[in-house]
């Protein structure tokens, strides 16, 4: 039977080996989790939408976010304007954090706050 101790010893070695690849994980991704911590502060609002959504959005011109390109699986992240988004067929809104639904889309539409 195992002492209080030895749980807590236990306890605290798990925590230990799960922080320590928390740092090595941040080390070795060079930065890309400000990056998009940071996209995602400038968002109002966030959306997963389909592939063919966010074809059409990059031959009006919108730009992906280097950010997506450097995540693995690589994901497309684009600022539209919330009138466009609205008229997507296939835009389902997300929370605007590191959540899993933005962490698992592949295609994501923010919208930027308004300026005023």
């Amino acid at each position: 039977m195992m002492s209080a101790l030895e749980r807590r010893v236990e306890a605290l070695r798990r925590r230990v080996l799960v922080r320590s690849w928390e740092y090595r994980q941040r080390h070795h991704a060079h930065g890309v989790w400000g990056r998009l911590r940071r996209v995602l502060a400038e968002a109002s609002a966030a959306y997963v939408i389909s592939a063919e959504d966010a074809d059409a959005l990059a031959a009006e011109g919108l730009r992906g976010e280097p950010v997506g390109r450097e995540l693995h699986p690589p994901k497309v992240i684009v600022f539209a304007p919330a009138e466009r988004i609205a008229r997507m067929g296939s835009a389902r809104p997300v929370p605007v954090r590191l959540s899993r639904e933005v962490l698992e889309a592949q295609y994501l539409a923010l919208t930027p706050f308004q300026a005023g």
